[in-house]
């Protein structure tokens, strides 16, 4: 059972038996991940002090203005756990292609690769408004002992032995699942310590709050505007109330909590939808499942995606059960 003031580390090896590969691999990566959103958490909350927001002069390979802090996380991230040897392999938002890790000692004999959104929401920095960044981890599918490729990264949602993200707000947490429910810890900034506060975390059934840019409104499909009228009509336990920060990190987290659906469906303007699989919709939709709640690109299920490049994007629908099913409704109904 765990104590009230277990610590994130303690619970890592408390729970290492649940990995299916327990080598003591994964537990040191959850480790690095901690140790790096320390040191991003630290940088972020001096944000506004120092000459780290704004832009960076640079564009990723989405095309967006890369911010200074973007980067910053980005770097922090990689020689984090590039340094400790951990795994073979690393894909970031941030980064055109994956990078290949190696060092003298191993051969490429390390079993995981990991993909990494390592500032979400980075536009609202200079606003003070919470950021996160996201993580996921597979098993690679190539031989160990040889370099990964492309393929150990273009793997299905379902194939994730670990996710999370971490939100930098008015707390830091650091929320993760291995495939057996999803814990939430928060960190102590005078000790610079994790500890469980949020243990098996769980979408409810129902919520009552929807997520979307209804700026984009006009752009949507016809099922999405029909359920975003539904969710405002008066009727029953509706109009249910909009809230939309724009960190995905901080939609779902808020959503988690209180009960409600996250979407960002395809449009004119993002015909295949704006988001990334691997990076942002395949993680989160692992911890949404895991949470008991379901995540969906309005017809079909995101763990079930195979996808075919790295920075891939889909539509996304996400959130407490009964309200995604509801979407799901509307999309075979009223179609696109």
């Amino acid at each position: 059972m765990a104590g009230k003031n277990q610590t994130l580390g303690e619970f890592i090896i408390e729970n290492q038996n649940d990995f299916k590969y327990s080598s003591g691999e994964l537990s040191r990566l959850l480790n690095s991940i901690r140790l790096a959103g320390k040191v991003v958490n630290h940088e972020v909350n001096k944000a506004g002090l120092v000459d780290i927001t704004g832009a960076a002069g640079d564009t990723n390979i989405q095309g967006e203005d890369q911010q200074k802090l973007d980067v910053y996380a980005n770097d922090v991230f990689i020689k984090t756990i590039t340094n400790r040897n951990i795994v073979c392999g690393i894909a970031s938002e941030e980064e055109d292609d994956f990078i290949i890790i190696n060092s003298q000692d191993n051969k490429h004999q390390n079993k995981y690769v990991i993909l990494m959104d390592p500032l979400d929401g980075s536009s609202n920095i200079d606003v003070n408004v919470s950021v996160g960044t996201i993580f996921s981890i597979f098993r690679r599918v190539t031989p160990v002992g040889t370099p990964v490729e492309l393929k150990d990264f273009l793997q299905s949602g379902d194939k994730q032995v670990a996710a999370g993200y971490i939100v930098y707000g008015t707390s830091t947490m650091l929320v993760y699942t291995t495939g057996n429910g999803v814990n939430g810890f928060t960190m102590n900034p005078a000790l610079g310590s994790w500890y469980l506060s949020h243990p098996n975390m769980k979408f409810p059934e129902n919520g009552n709050i929807y997520s979307v840019n209804e700026g984009n409104y006009l752009d949507f499909p016809a099922g999405i505007k029909m359920y975003i009228k539904y969710c405002q009509a008066e009727e029953g336990d509706r109009p249910y109330t909009s809230r939309y920060i724009g960190s995905l990190v901080s939609d779902f987290h808020r959503n988690m909590i209180k009960g409600g659906i996250y979407m960002y469906p395809k449009g004119s303007k993002n015909p295949k939808g704006k988001l990334r699989l691997l990076y942002e919709c395949s993680p989160m939709a692992f911890l949404a499942e895991q949470a008991g709640g379901l995540a969906t690109d309005g017809t079909k299920r995101i763990m079930e995606i195979e996808p075919t490049e790295l920075h891939e994007r889909v539509p996304f629908v996400c959130g407490s059960k009964n309200m995604v099913k509801k979407v799901t409704e509307f999309m075979q109904t009223f179609g696109e």
